[in-house]
């Protein structure tokens, strides 16, 4: 039974998530006090339900229990039923789905908790379909039986709730321990962890479903920096190349789906995330500049197209996500995964004729049956999901021909693909803008503007940073807000907000040189401190002091889909040490390096970025000091050089020593007494306050930079 089309409160909300619920019949509240006082008065548990809106089994569970009446009814009769976005509130997110993981031993979304009328949990799950299965109680068979033994017990479920209380603070409680010192070893044992589970046949870490984890990419390819190990290099090389080979790359469009649900690499999930795209885009770009080799460059250029074409509003700001499910063209009132990035062969040959057709299908592995071998599901039947099973060399050999004229071919077999796909629908896109992730974009249009020399890059990060600036930040409070959708911003920021702008300004300084944006990552950061800084132990918090309604506050110790807050934080802390000579700076870094010592030695495979920034620490950093105007052709060579490079620790500067330059305020004494040597660009490579000798050559300080790095 559907629901009539009768709003619910949460058609007041405006997250793309909650209004999609709100027109289930079901009594949805948001995470709001008005629902804890009904709970509290009617005496009856709670039904939290946590996802967002491009789930495909949240979609599932919707269509199946929070659309049907009977389950509607029992929930409003019952229970007080909130709906909360995961990515509007990562607090919540992370307090239950701690929860749930202890409980069932796995999590997911959409998720499912009872909590009792003072918010603690008694019972989580993750999806739950209707009815009975396999043995299994379904969706209302448990809701009857919470609900009876609520009525029939309620101190049975109290008292379960109140020794998951306990074992969650004892699972998450920082407590002072003492400091295990960190050494280089740490890297070492972390990368043989990680190269133990290493797939040598198709790429990526374990086996599916499979992620891209770019935390980990970034920290192998560090290590390989340092130690000079090819293999970690080689491990990095290889996944990324097939993660964008494969069907987890969008062949046509550009941009990466969530993962892959084989571990070839061949199957997605197929929903889009901004912070994916940012991340990645860093990732593909860092290894253009190890290898020099076109294809990752062109990869990041896709992947920065893709989200300046379909996920970036008109102020410049990034949109969250695109979903995974779409409209179908034969049954346009049934929405399935993927619809709007499979093919049937038919329809290949059709677009594109039978000759180019044969060439594009050998090449991108195209069946006439269908090329998806697992589909439990049974959604992909003779479908297609285009990845590179032959390389150029074997496709031109294969049809008498040159690897020059097949490329010719393919991408002009993609541009009309592209073109016809603009007639189906599109997948649902979730326009809310989320300050941290608009910070990991930023750092990956900055990025590309430095490597790859792209105006529009460098304007695409410009914009984003302005718009969060006007709309996302309050001058007279200092503070950031998470979310802005449809004119609103609101939610107090969390700690990712604040650690993934300040990197995102960092990066953006390093394209532009505008001292303006390291003075905004300052009082940035001092925010940060306030609001989130362990006094007792150090490092940072995920929400803030007095967070309203909060059972916990936790800290993240795994670098995950997005990396951990304290990973960027300290990195965020060292670099604002080395730009201003701060060394409040240094000393916060290095207390939180203390707080994580203990995780950082017995698990450091869990926190590779982390041990990527102890990389940092560990050692005497080269400042590069630029004396010129960013704008002078002698000082873009310098620069241009610098980022042709791929040296990950360092610090680069430019300062222009002109009378009519203004000092800016966070600038070093030390720094402003360097000046031009002989009225052209300088280059001072430094260590601490001791620099090699200026030079206006850039070979020169290529060479002193190599002496640095041995």
């Amino acid at each position: 039974m559907k629901s009539q089309k009768i709003p619910n409160r949460l058609i007041m909300e405006k997250s793309p998530y909650l209004l999609q619920h709100a027109y289930n019949p079901v009594d949805w509240y948001p995470w709001t006090q008005e629902a804890f006082e009904k709970a509290r008065k009617e005496n009856k548990p709670i039904f939290l339900s946590i996802g967002y809106s491009t789930c495909h089994w949240c979609h599932v569970m919707e269509h199946e229990s929070f659309e049907n009446v009977e389950v509607a009814n029992i929930l409003n009769g019952h229970f007080v039923s909130i709906k909360v976005d995961r990515e509007e509130r990562p607090d919540l997110d992370q307090v239950y789905m701690t929860y749930v993981q202890s409980f069932i031993g796995g999590g997911g979304w959409p998720m499912s908790v009872w909590l009792t009328p003072d918010i603690k949990p008694f019972m989580g799950g993750t999806y739950f379909p209707p009815n009975d299965a396999f043995g299994k109680p379904g969706f209302i068979s448990l809701l009857e039986k919470i609900a009876r033994l609520w009525k029939t017990d309620s101190k049975i479920i109290l008292d379960e709730s109140e020794k998951s209380l306990r074992a969650l603070r004892q699972m998450t409680e920082t407590t002072e321990s003492p400091s295990v010192p960190l050494e280089q070893k740490q890297l070492e044992v972390a990368y043989n962890h990680l190269k133990s589970s290493y797939d040598q046949r198709f790429g990526g870490f374990g086996g599916a479903p499979k992620f891209p984890m770019p935390a980990i990419l970034a920290f192998m390819l560090r290590y390989y920096s340092r130690t000079k190990t090819k293999n970690a290099l080689d491990m990095s090389l290889f996944t990324l190349r097939k993660m964008a080979e494969g069907g987890m790359f969008d062949q046509i469009g550009g941009g990466f789906h969530r993962y892959s649900v084989d571990k070839q690499w061949h199957v997605p999930h197929f929903e889009k995330m901004l912070y994916d795209q940012g991340q990645l885009a860093c990732l593909f770009l860092e290894v253009f500049q190890i290898t020099h080799e076109q294809f990752f460059a062109q990869v990041a250029r896709k992947i920065l197209n893709y989200v300046r074409r379909d996920m970036t509003g008109q102020n410049g700001e990034f949109f969250s996500a695109e979903d995974a499910d779409s409209l179908t063209s034969d049954l346009p009132e049934k929405k399935s995964e993927g619809a709007f990035y499979v093919w049937e062969n038919s329809e290949i040959i059709e677009l594109l004729g039978p000759t180019t057709a044969a060439i594009f299908s050998f090449h991108y592995g195209i069946k006439a049956g269908g090329n998806v071998l697992n589909d439990p599901y049974g959604e992909f039947p003779n479908k297609n999901i285009f990845y590179v099973t032959q390389s150029l060399e074997t496709t031109a050999n294969h049809f008498e021909t040159t690897p020059q004229k097949v490329r010719i071919i393919l991408d002009e077999a993609l541009s009309k693909l592209f073109e016809a796909r603009l007639t189906r629908h599109r997948p649902h896109l979730d326009d809310k803008t989320i300050t941290a992730w608009n910070g990991l974009m930023i750092s990956g249009f900055a990025r590309a503007y430095q490597v790859l020399h792209y105006a529009e890059d460098l304007e695409s990060a410009v914009r984003a940073t302005k718009f969060i600036r006007s709309q996302l930040f309050s001058e007279v409070t200092g503070t950031l807000f998470r979310r802005y959708r449809d004119g609103q911003a609101a939610i107090p920021g969390f700690t990712a907000d604040y650690a993934f702008l300040i990197q995102g300004l960092l990066d953006l300084y390093e394209a532009s040189f505008d001292d303006e944006l390291i003075s905004w990552a300052i009082e940035l950061q001092k925010k940060q401190d306030e609001l989130f800084w362990d006094d007792k132990n150090g490092g940072y918090f995920n929400s803030s002091k007095g967070n309203e309604n909060v059972l916990l506050r936790l800290k993240d110790y795994y670098d995950g889909a997005e990396p951990s807050v304290n990973s960027v934080s300290v990195l965020n802390l060292l670099r604002l040490a080395l730009l201003t000579e701060n060394t409040e700076f240094q000393k916060k870094a290095e207390k939180t390096f203390s707080d994580f010592s203990a995780h950082l030695t017995s698990q450091p495979q869990n926190l590779p970025l982390m041990l990527s920034n102890l990389d940092f620490q560990l050692n005497k950093l080269p400042r590069i000091i630029i004396v010129g105007n960013p704008q002078d052709p002698d000082t873009k060579a310098f620069l241009e050089v610098i980022h042709q490079h791929y040296i990950p620790n360092k610090i680069l500067m430019v300062v222009e020593n002109s009378p009519k330059k203004k000092k800016n305020t966070w600038q070093s004494a030390f720094i402003s007494t360097l000046g031009m040597s002989g009225g052209k660009a300088t280059a001072y490579v430094c260590v601490g306050t001791t620099c090699q000798l200026p030079t206006n050559e850039v070979d020169t300080m290529l060479q002193i930079l190599g002496q640095e790095e041995k």
